[in-house]
């Protein structure tokens, strides 16, 4: 399941990426937007700052602003920031691999191919979707209504 944390840095970054063009937002005006908890919001916000996806100007006018153009801002990336490991099992992982403390032979393991397969998916999906293309779908579901 996507984590609260992930979900609300995803909503944050496609509220940013459609105020791309207005000055900075300032935290209080996203939380309230995007119905987040504002203490919360304020640490996934400084996560996404320290990777570099946003900017953050201090005093009058300040706020945050995307660092990045919403087409390059992958939901992969983002949700290794916010939750880690994509993989379901830490064998599977290709940026934190472990080894499974019961696993006998990783080689023959049929529970991590199948997981090496659902990663697999997963990242296709991940990789491929950019906030831009959510802030497209949100616009074509708006324009169905």
């Amino acid at each position: 399941m996507l984590s609260k944390k992930t979900k609300y840095a995803i909503k944050a970054l496609v509220i940013l990426g459609k105020n791309m063009t207005q000055p900075p937002m300032q935290i209080a005006r996203i939380a309230e937007e995007e119905h987040i908890p504002k203490k919360f919001l304020e640490q996934i916000l400084l996560d996404l700052r320290n990777a570099g996806y946003l900017y953050s100007k201090k005093g009058a006018g300040g706020g945050y602003s995307l660092n990045k153009n919403p087409e390059d801002i992958y939901l992969v990336d983002i949700l290794r920031i916010t939750d880690g490991p994509i993989a379901m099992v830490p064998c599977a992982s290709l940026k934190f691999y472990h080894k499974c403390e019961e696993c006998h032979d990783e080689v023959t393991c049929g529970i991590r191919k199948a997981f090496i397969d659902v990663r697999d998916a997963s990242l296709k999906v991940l990789s491929e979707t950019s906030i831009a293309n959510i802030i497209e779908r949100e616009k074509t579901s708006i324009d169905l209504m």
